[in-house]
């Protein structure tokens, strides 16, 4: 069975690597959108989710809170927690889980120094993953900082605001799209190779071939697809390293557990181009599917626009993209250094849309080609 299983492998490659074609897709693909996505995008923010630490519980404090709700721009969250003493240790984590994008700080004695019409300091915290949000959101909030202090001391002097951007302090968005086109090269390659290639056997007849041999057909599905997951992984070190030496995206996490849990995503993408390749009867209709399928789940993810400043009902329906908890996961490891913990419900909706999605288009096309 192993040789079975390791000489098909062997043949995929062959395969792939005498087809200009995919050579191309493979290998030129992800130094395109390298150098389009880090150097030509750009994204408006809104509702963007800050916390609220309120050491004040004054009138003035409550009025500038109030100032920060108008425009639409951000959405504030009363931070209640144990350790208000220190907040940016629980920032940290709901950063981390992304929870929270921005926090804003109001001293205790914030209320009684305006009225005095003494300086006080504000403190802003911006989650610097996503540069364009934390850069945009940071001057909306100096905007409001200055109309509330020309509105309530007549100058804009006594209210200052001390910011702070974690995780990429430059505010640079080519941090933030470098991580979001390792997710997208990923979900491409082996969702496109899987079932063009599948289709491709069919077409040709060679499937028909390989199924008269002594190889039963689970080693066959298997050694199908495998080589497709190997040649995403390489795709994705490729991707990364690019990005790391050529652009000096950090990599803050554990490299392990990014593709640990680049494997557990690998069963979703490969479970639908094996589910696209069994709907399909030529490799146009298994493109067209394929890209269908990656269109949607790209700009569904927060790829390009953040999943807060979709509608309301198009939130939802991105809840059944599984490449958008992959997304959340590249970007955390990446760029904040989080754990296996602050990823869970990331990693148990993967779980459940690759167990699903794999066992149910694997078992399919076992039937069909038994």
């Amino acid at each position: 069975m192993w040789r079975a299983y390791l000489g098909l492998i062997r043949k995929e490659f062959i395969q792939v690597f005498r087809d200009r074609n995919m050579l191309r897709m493979i290998f030129a693909m992800p130094v395109v959108q390298l150098i389009l996505f880090g150097y030509v995008v750009n994204i408006d923010v809104k509702n963007i989710a800050v916390d609220v630490y309120n050491y004040d519980r004054g009138q003035y404090s409550r009025e500038f809170i109030d100032a920060f709700k108008a425009g639409g721009y951000f959405v504030l969250r009363d931070a209640v927690t144990d350790r208000m003493d220190n907040p940016l240790w629980t920032l940290d984590d709901r950063f981390k889980k992304r929870e929270s994008e921005m926090a804003l700080i109001i001293p205790e004695d914030f209320s009684d120094r305006l009225t005095q019409y003494e300086r006080v300091t504000v403190g802003l915290i911006a989650d610097g993953t996503d540069a364009n949000s934390a850069r945009i959101g940071s001057g909306y909030a100096f905007q409001i900082v200055q109309k509330f202090s020309q509105k309530k001391t007549g100058f804009t002097l006594p209210v200052q605001v001390r910011s702070k951007i974690l995780y990429n302090p430059e505010a640079q968005s080519v941090y933030y799209m470098i991580p979001g086109i390792v997710a997208t090269i990923l979900t491409m390659l082996t969702v496109m190779l899987t079932s063009m290639a599948i289709v491709r056997e069919r077409e040709k007849g060679t499937l028909e071939q390989l199924l008269v041999t002594p190889m039963n057909s689970i080693t066959l599905i298997l050694g199908k697809i495998s080589t497709f997951a190997i040649l995403g992984i390489i795709e994705m070190i490729f991707t990364l390293v690019l990005g790391v030496l050529w652009f000096g995206i950090p990599f803050a996490g554990s490299p392990l557990l990014l593709f640990a849990l680049s494997f557990l995503y690998l069963l979703t993408t490969l479970g639908m181009g094996m589910f696209f390749s069994n709907i399909s009867s030529t490799q146009q209709q298994a493109m067209f599917f394929a890209w269908f399928f990656f269109v949607f789940a790209m700009l569904t993810s927060g790829f390009f626009t953040p999943i807060s400043n979709m509608p309301v009902w198009m939130q939802y329906v991105t809840l059944i993209n599984p490449m958008r908890y992959f997304m959340d996961i590249v970007r955390g490891i990446m760029m904040k250094g989080s754990g296996f913990t602050d990823l869970l419900d990331n990693i148990y909706a993967l779980v459940i849309f690759g167990l699903t999605i794999f066992s149910f288009s694997f078992l399919r096309f076992k039937k069909r080609i038994v």
